[in-house]
């Protein structure tokens, strides 16, 4: 297929924890890999934290939109947007902290940008072309993320669920879910598959 617009587009994926946003964003790259496709998660944006301990670091609220470095993701996007390759960030989950390690992003056509706080920033609402919400319930959601951070991140259960009801959770419905309205398109991922989205997107790129 090709664009219909001349411009590098960006698809945001927003969502609350364990929504589906990596599922469907790893799909979406699979499907455009023909086009050319970055993939970004806001995640690698966290704001680095190397001089507090590990135990500091383990008690900051990563559910906050304060704790995405908005200026450095924005201006990463612009540079991409431009034609410009950038050295995109590689987080640890398991320390919470930036590695030194960077990762080489060239230009494409196409970049699929991830996160939680996608829509919580007015300039970043600004870059992205085309915006989902992946709207899935809380009980879903922390069952998911128990399987994944226990078996990913090293995470204990009753860490999970603490985190979960203490910072997650809170953060989502106050900034998370009401930042839905600045999305194209509301999802339920129980009533829409990846080919429904891929054609809500074919009608827009």
């Amino acid at each position: 297929m090709r664009f219909k617009h001349n411009k590098v587009i960006i698809i945001g994926i927003c969502g609350g924890t364990c929504s589906g946003k990596s599922t469907v964003s790893e799909k979406l790259k699979e499907h455009y890999k023909n086009l050319g496709v970055n993939k970004i998660n806001t995640d690698s944006y966290y704001k680095d934290h190397f001089d507090l301990s590990f135990k500091e670091r383990s008690k900051i609220n990563f559910d906050h939109p304060d704790s995405i470095d908005f200026e450095l993701l924005v201006n990463d996007l612009n540079s991409l947007v431009n034609n410009k390759s950038i050295k995109e960030p590689v987080y640890s989950y398991k320390t919470h902290k930036r590695l030194k390690t960077t990762q080489t992003l060239k230009p494409k056509k196409l970049i699929i940008l991830e996160g939680l706080h996608i829509f919580c920033n007015s300039e970043l609402i600004s870059l992205i072309d085309f915006g989902l919400f992946l709207d899935l319930d809380s009980h879903s959601r922390l069952s998911r993320r128990i399987k994944r951070d226990i078996k990913e991140r090293g995470r204990t259960e009753v860490e999970v669920i603490n985190r979960f009801n203490d910072m997650c959770e809170p953060m989502y419905q106050k900034f998370i879910y009401p930042s839905r309205t600045n999305a194209n398109v509301i999802i339920n991922n129980a009533q829409k598959s990846i080919n429904d989205i891929i054609n809500l997107i074919d009608e827009f790129i």
